[in-house]
């Protein structure tokens, strides 16, 4: 699809979901999610702490700086447009929070979060900025962006030291700058490692000039969460048109091309420490494995030769989370082809913020010392917890 065709179906888009008065809108606008409260129903006591791996949160300033980009450019970002770019999304007049539960919760680092911790038995909360963080921003903005929401989680958990734990914000568009930020926010802030929203407006990790940040996070020990937005600009239009290009499919298709890409391009040769963690059952390589490493050996000549096949990377190099898929054959199968060391409970707080997703997970049959590395134990690992 030449340019021109790309942003004309991209404003179209644009202007049906960003306009107030539009289905989708009302019904973002409206979302129902479970209130805790004294009334929930608690899940049972278990011997083993709930960490949860992969909980979202964004200050109101984020928001509102992503409604001013979407303002002064609509056409220019039609994948946040989908993202925040709708009236329910945006925060309110006064720098309120709008009609959206989803962004209340995302903007509570304190007790309505532990709230709706305690109400579905999660013991600790992993938090780190939401999808697409300060990535949409010029490469000083988004530096100066990270190092303050980098601040401001801090502060929470050290409001709350038994209840939060999180990753810090970086900016890939100045990676030296990233590299520099994530040795301040573990050294000096006590976070866990970083996240990256995945691409950053169309660029990929596995492009050498990213990789002084993963130098960093390997001198460092500090796994860095490939978290997903919608995917990249040459390949968003189709997912666009459909309706698809959030989390039921564009998610996991983007994260799962940027895992690979780091695969096939050889930085787990070249890094061979790195920690890297992506969510939702792995996005669906775990199931792909025996393909991926089949044609891994007949890719073309041009391509780097790698030292291993690409499942050994993902029971070397990658964590998975269970974020958004209390499934268990899905679970099961992840443990059964990566190892149960790497398999990590997530509920992808608050986007899928449903009691009984916990409850399901705890019931998967596996044995007790299984179950206690999935909630428990490999997060307390990786994460240096």
């Amino acid at each position: 699809m030449d340019r021109r065709s790309f942003v004309k179906g991209a404003a179209l888009t644009y202007a049906a979901i960003s306009s107030g008065s539009t289905a989708r809108a009302a019904e973002l606008a409206h979302i129902k999610m479970p209130v805790a409260n004294g009334e929930a129903a608690k899940p049972r006591k278990v011997p083993y702490k709930r960490i949860e791996t992969e909980g979202a949160w964004g200050p109101l300033e984020l928001f509102q700086m992503y409604t001013t980009l979407l303002e002064k450019n609509p056409f220019a970002h039609p994948g946040l447009a989908s993202m925040w770019g709708t009236t329910g999304n945006r925060p309110g007049e006064g720098g309120g929070t709008g009609g959206n539960p989803i962004v209340r919760r995302l903007a509570d680092m304190g007790e309505g979060r532990i709230r709706d911790m305690d109400a579905s038995g999660i013991d600790l909360a992993l938090t780190f900025l939401t999808a697409p963080g300060v990535q949409v921003f010029d490469a000083p903005t988004a530096t100066s962006l990270a190092a303050s929401t980098n601040d401001q989680l801090a502060e929470a958990i050290r409001k709350y030291p038994t209840r939060f734990a999180g990753l810090a914000a970086i900016a890939p568009q100045d990676p030296r700058a990233a590299a520099k930020e994530l040795e301040r926010a573990t050294k000096t802030l006590g976070l866990k490692g970083a996240v990256v929203n995945s691409h950053t407006e169309g660029e990929y990790l596995d492009d050498p000039k990213f990789w002084e940040m993963f130098e960093a996070a390997e001198a460092l020990n500090a796994p860095i969460y490939i978290h997903p937005r919608e995917p990249g600009p040459q390949m968003l239009q189709p997912y666009l048109e459909r309706g698809i290009e959030r989390a039921l499919w564009g998610f996991n298709v983007e994260v799962s091309l940027h895992t690979l890409a780091l695969i096939t391009t050889g930085v787990f040769d070249r890094f061979p420490n790195l920690k890297i963690v992506i969510g939702h059952g792995g996005e669906g390589i775990p199931y792909m494995l025996y393909r991926i490493d089949y044609w891994e050996r007949r890719k073309k000549p041009f391509m780097p030769k790698l030292k291993m096949l690409p499942s050994d990377y993902m029971r070397r190099n990658i964590f998975i989370t269970t974020s958004g898929l209390p499934w268990g054959p899905a679970i099961q199968f992840a443990q059964s082809v990566l190892g149960v060391d790497r398999v990590m409970y997530a509920m992808d707080y608050p986007y899928e913020f449903e009691i009984e997703e916990v409850t399901m997970t705890d019931d998967i049959p596996m044995s007790d010392a299984d179950k206690k590395k999935l909630f428990q134990t490999n997060a307390e690992t990786v994460f240096s917890l």
